[in-house]
């Protein structure tokens, strides 16, 4: 399975404080089923330039990949890009782009989204040079409507959900829901450390392999190699 969404890397974000922290998580995540894990540090435009921050990815892995081996998941480098009105305007948004891969994981406004924001979405989608995934959706999707949702899935905008919300009664429910339905198709643990936000794949997976089988699960696996080999 593919952790479509994490905080792994040490020292460039709110995530792992350390090289020592990283490899628990990773460690973690392997015995949750993951072979594949995403490292997607925050990217906010308002703190660095995209070259700081490729700079500042780049050494973070390279500490990294020090003490990786091979009993360890595999590493994809991307980012988690904030949404800004002009992001599509950015110059080097490509390089934020999961690597190899068109694939851009956007952050969106937790709020109610601007007719403005969603044609950007769209504009992105649409153009020919992204894929985007929205992050976390089921942050956002209480303010929107049904309708912008439907949009966006029908432009080929993805969405990702977190493995925690899987974890309660009602939030299980409505991802369930997403997952049953099309809505989402990716599933990320956004870990950040090992203790407040530690690694979850396994509660999300346990809970939809009771739900809707061993069969489904390995679909969403399938789609997600896929897709990241693919596109």
């Amino acid at each position: 399975m593919i952790d479509w969404h994490s905080h792994i890397l040490p020292g460039i974000d709110d995530g792992s404080k350390n090289v020592k922290e990283s490899l628990l998580m990773l460690k973690l995540l392997k015995e949750q089923g993951a072979d594949t894990v995403v490292a997607t540090p925050h990217f906010y435009p308002d703190s660095s330039s995209v070259k700081e921050f490729l700079l500042k990815r780049k050494n973070s892995y390279n500490e990294l990949m020090e003490y990786w081996n091979n009993d360890s998941p595999k590493i994809i480098l991307g980012a988690e890009v904030c949404y800004y009105p002009g992001v599509s305007r950015l110059s080097e948004l490509k390089d934020l782009c999961i690597e190899k891969t068109d694939i851009l994981l956007l952050e969106m406004p937790v709020e109610k989204w601007t007719g403005y924001t969603v044609n950007e979405v769209l504009e992105l989608a649409c153009s020919g040079e992204f894929t985007v995934i929205i992050a976390h959706v089921e942050r956002y999707l209480k303010f929107q409507s049904k309708a912008v949702i439907k949009r966006l899935l029908e432009n080929g905008v993805y969405m990702q959900i977190n493995a925690a919300s899987f974890d309660s009664f009602f939030s299980r429910k409505k991802a369930l829901k997403a997952l049953s339905d099309g809505t989402v198709r990716f599933i990320g643990s956004d870990c950040h450390n090992t203790d407040s936000r530690k690694p979850n794949l396994d509660s999300a997976f346990s809970c939809i392999k009771k739900e809707f089988g061993e069969d489904f699960l390995r679909k969403i696996d399938d789609f997600g190699h896929y897709v990241i080999n693919q596109i």
